[in-house]
């Protein structure tokens, strides 16, 4: 598989009143032609604002400090908003998380479909556009296309709604797909529908796909490769057997951990201790060391690198250092998958 989307020391600030918060920090990653990219994290680690980095979707406050955003060979760091209005939605587009906000409650579904149809075939109109509609609405597993496409947003339940929004996103034929958080507003059941339907259009339109969430659970089912994030840095990355089976990070060892899978018998779910740090003064050294029951002195003092695993393996914590103590995970037992 080819290279179709490499970030290199990416890094993404907001300037707010109260000073520089440094979203994103020093991000390396690549993607390659169908396959799926889970980008894990808690709430507030720079997962959703790597993603619209790349698409450029931030607000003017924001700022690409360093780094680069290579797609298909081309360079597009510097891209303006022109450049960047003709690659959205053919090139690659993103599921929004929410999709009652994310669609028109004025507009009906087909029309809103339709819409983004005619951004990438402007020539498409009648019984043409409409039978594009109904394919699309087909695709993510809307029976009775023909009828439904005259409904409103209000109509629909959750799980229609969000398929109606990954139909839109699909529109021009994308080959890459951001998902961000696109199951954390439905129950359960409609969740693992929603998970299995990217899977299956990730396989039949061979669409490589960057999915966002801070539920380890989801990814087993849909992922190829895993990212961990935290405070604005990967400091995780392997296949998804590696990360499940052969966790090295703190960080990640305390996601999985509180999988309720992990928990069952228990009274309540395991808890990370204390909270991601704040981005407007990031601490010096290891971010996740305050939290990290196994830090080392050089943690508060040293950021530590990548240190590589096997060839698709890397984490970026000092414990995998030669001189550091030997630590039994405190997770283990054959994997989590």
């Amino acid at each position: 598989m080819s290279e179709l989307l490499e970030v290199k020391n990416l890094s993404v600030s907001f300037f707010t009143p109260a000073g520089e918060v440094q979203a994103v920090r020093d991000v390396s990653f690549s993607l390659r032609a169908g396959e799926v990219l889970a980008v894990v994290g808690e709430s507030g680690c720079g997962k959703s604002v790597l993603c619209k980095s790349i698409m450029k979707l931030l607000p003017q406050t924001s700022k690409i400090k360093s780094g680069s955003i290579t797609v298909n060979g081309a360079d597009i760091t510097a891209y303006r908003e022109r450049d960047m209005h003709k690659l959205r939605g053919k090139l690659f587009s993103m599921v929004f998380q929410d999709p009652m906000t994310a669609l028109n409650p004025t507009m009906s579904i087909g029309a809103q479909i339709g819409e983004a149809v005619r951004v990438h075939q402007p020539r498409l109109s009648g019984p043409a556009l409409r039978e594009r509609v109904a394919e699309l609405m087909t695709l993510v597993g809307i029976q009775n296309p023909k009828e439904r496409m005259a409904l409103y947003p209000y109509n629909f339940s959750g799980g229609m709604r969000q398929r109606s929004v990954m139909a839109i996103a699909l529109a021009g034929n994308p080959s890459i797909l951001f998902a961000d958080e696109p199951t954390t507003a439905l129950d359960v059941t409609v969740q693992a529908q929603i998970l299995d339907l990217l899977r299956d259009l990730q396989q039949r339109l061979g669409t490589a796909t960057v999915f966002v969430t801070h539920d380890l659970g989801v990814v087993a089912r849909v992922a190829d490769r895993v990212a961990v994030m935290y405070a604005g840095k990967i400091v995780e990355t392997g296949t998804a057997e590696e990360i499940f089976y052969d966790p090295r990070h703190p960080y990640t060892w305390g996601l999985l951990r509180a999988l309720p899978a992990l928990n069952r018998g228990r009274d309540s779910l395991y808890t990370i201790p204390g909270m991601p740090p704040s981005l407007l003064h990031p601490p010096a050294g290891d971010a996740f060391a305050c939290r990290n029951a196994y830090a080392l002195a050089i943690d508060y003092e040293e950021e530590p690198p990548m240190f590589p695993i096997t060839d698709t393996h890397y984490a970026a914590t000092w414990l995998l250092d030669k001189r550091a103590p030997a630590i039994e995970p405190p997770v283990g037992g054959g994997g989590y998958v």
